[in-house]
């Protein structure tokens, strides 16, 4: 993905855990915060307590991933996921699961008139 859709900078970091809301399941936590932009921007975090440098990488690698199937769904806040404990033991699928159902609830992901996915044409 590309870097304009990331938060970096500890100051984005910390305005994003201070001003914004919290939402959470049982293997994400979300803090969102609303901002006026063209595109949302993400920050992960992945503790050392889940894993090896290859086992947070893999996660960090479903999470990217999910968010690039997904992206035009999402609205246009900063938001931060923080990975809790069990989500290394978490396939593909589960991990796009649990985290569809947290922007779902968060109201970050947008679906189509009729609920469903829309797929779009290679014309």
């Amino acid at each position: 993905m590309r870097k304009s859709y990331r938060v970096k900078r500890e100051k984005d970091f910390s305005a994003i855990f201070t001003q914004g809301q919290n939402f959470a399941n049982k293997k994400f936590v979300l803090y969102k915060l609303e901002r006026a932009q063209k595109h949302f921007r993400f920050g992960l975090s992945v503790s050392k307590r889940l894993g090896n440098a290859v086992a947070r990488n893999r996660i960090k690698r479903h999470l990217r991933h999910v968010l690039q199937n997904h992206k035009d769904h999402l609205g246009t806040e900063d938001f931060v996921l923080i990975a809790r404990k069990g989500v290394e033991n978490l396939d593909y699928q589960e991990v796009e699961k649990n985290l569809l159902h947290l922007l779902k609830l968060a109201k970050l992901y947008k679906e189509d008139a009729e609920g469903k996915h829309t797929i779009e044409s290679f014309d």
